[in-house]
This record gives structure tokens, C-alpha cells and sequence, in this order.
């Protein structure tokens, strides 16, 4: 069953309004959440909304409010909110149009699958999507989501279109004040060699699927180990193996350890080859079957 929508509204581009809607691009269900328990009676931490003096309210009791002074606030119903004539609240709006690597990795946030809502939407949406794939350019704007006002970025991916929240300037922590305190050193030609290697012999696709939550999966066999009343069959780090080593050895065992595989898979690569090439050779001596 195809996942619904929870947004639905515009894409506009300048007089262009094209009917999309929104699907999250990630998952939370392979998350564990592990709640807090009263371990003597085992019975679930529960959380209450409480008002001093007042005591445990309901939900529906509760508004919004911003606090002026200390202790003195302006009081807003979520209605009123709903009320605001804002077009951003159904409208992305791309303003601008900048190159793929224009955007700093900081800011990117949440990513979403943007896809055209109905018949009318198909044509529109699709001169988008090309003309932005064709040009190399991401589309910049800005609307209302859950709430708040967000910055996105949209750009192809695959055959449609990805919509990326961005975080907003001051949400962005500069980098410089912590990176100052890194101690400036000059790297040995050998070192740096030796790790220009390693990065050689290990560069290839990016490959998530093949890197498993170690973490999530130990987790995982606690549990069902405490379900089966049984000890966990969980691979632990063996003491010691986290040391800190010389830089330039531990770079050169690495490089080692490369060619050591490397050289393990051409011979056996050769071997194949000489059995392949020894088979032919009997396969050719060896007479024809005649037929009947």
C-alpha cells in the first residue's frame, strides 16, 4: 500500500503553479526506543502536563504564548495562527537558482520526495524537473511546514524531484571558533603518501546497504536474549584493540593489509584461470561422442 501524502500545495515558478504534493524520504521504524520503567514495580514512567498551582491539565486546555517579560506572556490560540492569510502556507515558492555544490552540507536537514499531485500537474512538473537536471541548478524557496517557516532547496532526483529543508542562517554554528583550537602540524611526506594509498585502495561507491547498525543490531539480540532467557551472543571489542598506536606504522600495516587481499585475489584469480584453461585443453584432446 503506497504511502499518503501529508502535504499537498504548489510548486510556483514565477506565473507557473503546479499542483505537488509530499512524502518523507526516511524511516524511523527500524529505530529502537527504549522507554524509561520504575524498575521496582516495572510499571512506565509517564509524563503529565501540569500548571502550578493548578495541577494536571488536558490538552485541549492548552494554548501557545510568548513570554515579553518573566513570567508574563501573549497569549495565541493555534486558530488564530490558522487564520494568518499566508500564501507561503500552501505555495513553495522558488526565488532562486544556484549551482549543486553552492549549498554548504551544514545546512541540509530533512529530505522529502516532492511529486506531482493529478493529471494537470504532469506536464508542468516535468519541464521543471529537466530544465533543473539539464541546467545543473537547485531551486531555492521558501514555505510553510508543520508549522514553521522553512528554506528548501529542490533538486532531480532520479525521474522526479527531491525537496530538502534547510536550516535557516542563524541555526548554523561557525566552525571557526572550535577550529582554532586544532593544533597546526606538519604532516610527513611519507605519512601523507602512505594515506593517499590507503584512500586509493578503499575508494569505490557509496554503499549504505552494506553498512550495518552494529549498535542497533547488538541492541536488538539483547533483547531478544532477555525475551529467551538466554546470555547474548554479542562479539564484544577485544581489550586492547582501541590503543593508540604509532601513526606511521599503523599506516603502513594498513597499506600491507591492502596488498596482502589484493595479492590473495589475483592468485586465486590465476588459479581459476589455469583450471578454466586446463579443463579446455581435455575438453579439446578428448574424442566426440558419435551420435546414434
Amino acid at each position: 500500500m503506497a504511502p499518503r501524502a501529508f502535504w499537498t500545495g504548489h510548486l510556483r515558478l514565477s506565473l507557473v503553479n503546479i499542483p505537488v504534493k509530499l512524502y518523507p524520504a526516511t524511516s524511523s521504524e527500524k529505530r529502537i526506543e527504549l522507554h524509561q520503567i520504575h524498575e521496582p514495580t516495572g510499571k512506565r514512567i509517564r509524563y503529565q502536563k501540569v500548571a502550578p498551582g493548578v495541577g494536571p491539565v488536558e490538552n485541549e486546555e492548552i494554548i501557545k504564548g510568548y513570554e515579553y517579560e518573566k513570567g508574563k506572556y501573549v497569549l495565541i490560540d493555534p486558530k488564530e495562527i490558522d487564520d494568518l492569510k499566508l500564501e507561503a502556507k500552501q505555495t513553495i515558492e522558488l526565488v532562486r537558482f544556484v549551482d549543486e555544490d553552492a549549498i554548504d552540507d551544514r545546512y541540509y536537514e530533512t529530505p522529502y520526495y516532492l511529486l506531482p499531485d493529478g493529471e494537470l500537474a504532469d506536464e508542468g512538473y516535468t519541464i521543471v524537473q529537466k530544465a533543473l537536471k539539464d541546467t545543473g541548478k537547485i531551486g531555492v524557496g521558501q514555505f510553510i511546514l508543520r508549522g514553521r517557516g522553512n528554506i528548501v532547496a529542490i533538486k532531480p532526483f532520479g525521474k522526479g524531484l527531491l525537496l530538502e529543508v534547510l536550516r535557516h542562517a542563524n541555526e548554523i554554528r561557525a566552525a571557526e571558533p572550535l577550529f582554532k583550537e586544532i593544533t597546526e602540524v606538519k604532516a610527513d611526506k611519507e605519512a601523507l603518501d602512505l594515506a593517499k594509498e590507503l584512500i586509493k585502495r578503499k575508494a569505490g561507491k557509496f554503499e549504505p546497504e552494506q553498512l550495518k547498525d552494529q549498535y542497533n543490531e547488538a541492541v536488538w539480540e539483547l533483547i531478544h536474549a532477555k525475551l529467551e532467557k538466554r546470555a547474548p551472543e554479542i562479539v564484544t571489542e577485544q581489550p586492547g584493540t582501541a590503543k593508540v598506536i604509532n601513526i606511521m606504522d599503523a599506516l603502513k600495516k594498513s597499506v600491507q593489509q591492502g596488498k596482502g587481499a589484493a595479492g590473495a585475489k589475483t592468485a586465486a584469480k590465476r588459479g581459476s584461470s589455469a583450471r578454466s584453461g586446463n579443463g579446455k585443453k581435455a575438453a579439446k584432446g578428448a574424442p566426440k561422442r558419435k551420435s546414434a
